[in-house]
């Protein structure tokens, strides 16, 4: 249940942040909030309330509008060429790490802190430069406003900078790839943990014998909207279920596309369809792209085809390749030692009342390697670098089923290596690459 908790408020938090518009929002609030604090200072000094200290800055009305107009401009002036320059250098970028890199640079907080710095000033600065006007006793210039906008326009160029620097080095492929990595472990993390249950002891039927009832006396659920399933909470179908005296069995996982009308899901007893049906929308987000919330295998995917494109013809960038194989065989070593997604959740009495469809650790290994190996014809440095992730995740490996797995894909890189490497030291390298994830293995079968 606690686990259920934290992946929802992950995924709350994370489609906040995938967007450009909350923390801009978000400055232009405290912006105003900043400008009613000074213009409530500015007033009092000019009612003679209070007495301003000596270095705000103080002229006329006039110079005071020009100073003010100026800013502004120079502000949405920049703003717009910075940020074009932005647009463009993405679209660059994601013609090599392709386009769904583009989500890892609009949840940067560097780019949205800097638009809502900018566009913070700005309001600021528009909002001092209207309040100037004639009063009581002359003209109205809030000097103190206008000093802190000066401050500010101070603050938004170091913000430039480090804009500047941050997008030069954020764009560079090393960082791109351990930012995605990071994400996965954090994803691994987030799904980590021995299978819990929401309630006491295991009771009713066993997972065998509901899945046997669900495939006999089951009725569908259609899903209602088409996109891909990005969040799932599984308290919520337990409550529904256990409210109906059911049990519901997802078909489907985070990270599948959905087409509206064709099955999503299954419930059992089959009287209980229609009910789960209509309520299932508040118990599951579908969404136009994948995330990481409870979608493990998403992160391995961006991992997979940065490496692909970077083994294509038109690219040839072997080494990129290999820092993506790096970091793959680091997360699946993760996944070895730590992962256990939980297929099954239980009411307060310990019933099961949803099932799920988790990745596997065997389909996580493919989705690592396979792709890779199949872009992979006739390069050797790139099957010694599988060999060697392959060693690694084996030394981390608990059960002799994770290592055949491992093994299985170890052969077929031996295979491939053997009919498309032409060169006799080349194939030689290989092989003892191979030879030694054998003798890892070996030691792992003497350990036990």
């Amino acid at each position: 249940m606690i686990r259920g908790v934290h992946l929802e408020a992950q995924w709350r938090r994370e489609a906040l942040r995938t967007n450009l518009w909350v923390v801009p929002i978000l400055e232009v609030v405290l912006a105003a909030l900043l400008f009613a604090v000074t213009w409530s200072l500015d007033r009092a000094a000019y009612r003679g309330d209070l007495t301003l200290p000596s270095w705000v800055i103080s002229g006329t009305a006039d110079a005071a509008r020009q100073t003010l107009a100026a800013i502004a401009a120079a502000l949405i002036t920049v703003v717009g060429v910075v940020f074009s320059i932005m647009i463009v250098t993405l679209t660059l970028a994601s013609t090599q790490f392709g386009p769904r890199m583009l989500r890892t640079f609009i949840r940067d907080r560097t780019t949205q802190l800097t638009l809502g710095t900018f566009v913070g000033t700005f309001v600021y600065t528009m909002l001092s430069l209207v309040v100037i006007g004639p009063a009581s006793h002359g003209d109205l210039v809030p000097h103190l406003s206008i000093t802190v906008c000066m401050v500010l326009v101070m603050a938004d160029l170091a913000v430039l900078i480090y804009f500047i620097h941050h997008i030069a080095t954020s764009i560079q492929l090393p960082r791109v790839i351990a930012s995605i990595a990071a994400e996965l472990s954090a994803a691994i993390q987030a799904d980590a943990g021995e299978p819990a249950r929401a309630g006491g002891a295991a009771a009713g039927l066993s997972a065998a014998e509901l899945h046997a009832r669900l495939d006999t006396a089951g009725a569908a659920v259609p899903a209602p909207a088409s996109g891909y399933l990005q969040f799932v909470r599984h308290r919520t179908l337990v409550r529904m279920a256990t409210e109906l005296d059911a049990v519901i069995r997802l078909d489907h996982r985070p990270g599948h596309f959905l087409v509206r009308g064709h099955q999503l899901a299954t419930v059992w007893p089959a009287e209980a369809a229609p009910e789960v049906a209509r309520s299932f929308a508040r118990a599951h987000i579908t969404g136009s792209t994948r995330t990481l919330a409870q979608d493990v295998a998403f992160a391995v995917d961006q991992l997979v085809e940065i490496a692909i494109r970077a083994l294509s013809t038109a690219v040839n960038d072997t080494f990129t390749a290999l820092t993506c194989i790096d970091w793959l065989g680091e997360g699946l070593c993760r996944v070895a030692a730590h992962w256990h997604p939980n297929p099954v959740h239980r009411d307060g009495t310990g019933h099961i009342r949803v099932m799920t469809a988790p990745v596997s650790y065997e389909r996580l290994v493919e989705r690592a390697f396979e792709k890779i190996r199949q872009a992979a014809h006739g390069m050797p440095a790139v099957l010694i670098r599988q060999l060697d992730a392959l060693a690694e995740i084996m030394s981390e490996t608990t059960t002799e089923q994770q290592s055949r797995v491992l093994l299985d894909q170890a052969e077929m890189i031996e295979r491939l290596s053997r009919a498309s490497v032409t060169e006799q030291a080349d194939r030689a390298d290989v092989h003892r690459r191979y030879l030694n994830l054998l003798a890892v293995h070996a030691g792992l079968a003497g350990r036990d």
